[in-house]
């Protein structure tokens, strides 16, 4: 049995959940969620919990089992509490604004990067902090992570974007030069 896959998952008040033959659908007071329901996969709601099991001990239904089960769990903590990424942006002359839904930023390019966000993502920036939200953790990470590639941080000076709590391994300059 999966360790992830056999623990239930507890229905917050104000979340319901729907499932369909074909989908499950989570709607909480942030807004609503849905993903297919894969096959061989059993779920099932009752006494305000989320039980999923599996029908057979085939690895490929095996291997799917927690996946379901922590799809729905994500889904679920993002209807009732949402999902955020920050970002920080080093380097003399990078500026960060947000104009509408388009981040708009100058990254030591020759022309200032305009970053469309997708629907659903709501970002914030304060001085050089990008706070990215969303209910979907999948497509939060993905931007966050499209936003850091627009950039990466360098490993001499650290100028790039960089995840809040991520660490830059530093190295030094040239090898000649006097200490």
């Amino acid at each position: 049995m999966s360790r992830i896959g056999k623990l239930p998952i507890q229905i917050p008040e104000g979340v319901t959940i729907t499932v369909d033959p074909n989908f499950i659908t989570v709607t909480g007071k942030k807004g609503e969620l849905k993903i297919p329901n894969l096959e061989q996969i059993k779920v099932e709601v009752k006494d305000n919990q989320v039980v999923v099991s599996r029908e057979n001990e085939l690895q490929p239904i095996k291997a799917k089992h927690g996946l379901q089960r922590s799809l729905i769990n994500n889904m679920v903590v993002g209807v009732t509490e949402g999902f955020s990424k920050k970002l920080e942006v080093n380097g003399v002359g990078f500026k960060v604004a947000l104009a509408g839904s388009d981040l708009n930023m100058s990254l030591g390019f020759s022309h200032s990067v305009i970053y469309k966000l997708p629907q659903g993502i709501n970002a914030s920036v304060t001085q050089n902090i990008i706070s990215i939200e969303g209910i979907d953790k999948q497509l939060v990470g993905q931007v966050a992570a499209e936003i850091r590639s627009l950039k990466k941080p360098e490993p001499y000076k650290g100028k790039g974007i960089k995840y809040i709590d991520e660490h830059i391994i530093r190295k030094s300059g040239k090898s000649g030069k006097d200490k």
